[in-house]
């Protein structure tokens, strides 16, 4: 999202709405800010929102000053996260922000008029969140990391590395749209390379050990992963 945009819309919310007591937490009506987390922790001590609260501070925005921020971690609970999504959105927050692909989903799911600003999303035009990246139309901004049209750059490395292997197991969370894209990605690169991808689904962190018990079964040279299980069913890559 540009910083023109975001400073638009926090600055506009704060200057409409006049400054009277609710029945809310917050005694001030303050812009208020929803984050859908996948990680564990808070907002507090997660290096992501670190960073993402530097940066509001950057553009003027402090949260309990003229901010407010309401974060919600479904951790390893992905199945949560339409439940915490429709929370925010019924306090309601004024901004949803949300980590990695299933989160935006769940976000996008409950609401099509509050402005959700996604972070990490791997293909967010082929999973249907927005129309193109000039344009993204509809509420939903944000950025992507262009996950899947680095898998096959990815796989090229591995060969590079490793000439001689020949079958690369691939985790994935089959419940994130963002790696059905990479399915496609590497399925196409993977003949020229002369190589075969086991494709090993994990969709939860209780799943690893039957995911490489499975992988080891057929017996590939090497393995690789998006981030993405942080297994509570978002990526960094979305």
């Amino acid at each position: 999202m540009k910083r023109r945009e975001f400073i638009t819309l926090l600055g506009g919310a704060a200057s409409a709405w006049p400054l009277t007591v609710r029945a809310q937490q917050w005694p001030t009506k303050l812009p208020v800010i929803g984050i859908i987390d996948t990680h564990g922790g808070g907002v507090v001590d997660s290096p992501i929102w670190n960073n993402f609260r530097q940066g509001l501070r950057e553009l003027g925005y402090v949260e309990g000053r003229n901010i407010a921020i309401e974060h919600r971690s479904v951790q390893e609970r992905p199945d949560r996260l339409v439940a915490v999504a429709t929370e925010l959105a019924h306090l309601p927050v004024d901004v949803i922000v949300s980590y990695g692909t299933p989160s935006t989903h769940a976000a996008k799911q409950v609401t099509a008029t509050i402005p959700i600003v996604m972070i990490g999303v791997g293909d967010p035009i082929r999973v249907g969140f927005v129309v193109s990246l000039a344009h993204p139309g509809g509420n939903i901004t944000g950025n992507t990391i262009l996950g899947p049209e680095m898998g096959a750059k990815r796989l090229q490395l591995i060969k590079l590395a490793l000439p001689a292997i020949s079958r690369v197991a691939f985790l994935w969370n089959p419940d994130n749209g963002s790696h059905a894209v990479y399915l496609d990605e590497w399925k196409a690169a993977a003949p020229s390379l002369g190589m075969e991808v086991l494709f090993v689904g994990v969709r939860r962190s209780d799943d690893f050990d039957s995911a490489f018990t499975a992988m080891m079964r057929d017996r590939p040279d090497a393995f690789t992963m998006t981030a993405l299980t942080r297994c509570t069913s978002s990526t960094s890559d979305g």
